[in-house]
């Protein structure tokens, strides 16, 4: 015995997916059970309660979350102060680094004597230069020399032969 509305099926749309499914049987609760109905207040007074600790729970969700996000933010906020003060340090000490070098080397050095060094500095640069060009000329010639090997090989073959008699000659013989 199959009750009314089970082989019924109903079309359900799912935001845009639609699909079918076999009707469900509702029964009726107001006339299977003898309860009587609950008090409205009550139900109004429980759906408060859950509704303030739904609530709570989110309020606290979130309060940890912030906590959290407060927490990484004032820790970086903490670390750029540091980095920042740091910078200014050693930028202070590099400063007076570098005066006490410039001061030294002013004091060390007469005028001429700091011309002679630039100048003996240029001169080893130019005899580098002079060094690297000729190493690259040197490259240069025996780059030529290979290529010139390279075609001597190529003219050097029958095929070029005045005589087309030898040529054939050289071919069968190969």
């Amino acid at each position: 015995m199959s009750l009314p509305g089970e082989d019924e099926w109903e079309l359900i749309n799912d935001d845009g997916f639609v699909y079918n499914c076999k009707k469900r049987v509702r029964l009726d609760i107001t006339a299977t059970t003898s309860a009587p109905p609950p008090d409205p207040l009550v139900e109004d007074k429980n759906r408060k309660i859950r509704k303030k600790k739904a609530l709570w729970n989110l309020k606290q969700k979130y309060q940890a979350e912030l906590s959290r996000w407060e927490l990484l933010s004032n820790t970086l906020r903490d670390l750029n102060f540091q980095a920042q003060n740091a910078e200014k340090v050693f930028d202070k000490i590099d400063l007076e680094k570098r005066g006490a070098e410039l001061a030294a080397e002013v004091s060390g050095f007469s005028r001429c004597g700091l011309v002679d060094e630039l100048l003996a500095q240029a001169e080893a640069e130019e005899a580098m230069i002079n060094n690297i060009a000729n190493l690259c000329d040197a490259a240069e010639a025996l780059c030529d020399a290979q290529e010139e090997r390279s075609k001597q090989v190529i003219l050097d073959l029958p095929v070029w032969s005045s005589s087309p008699r030898e040529l054939m000659n050289s071919l069968c013989d190969d």
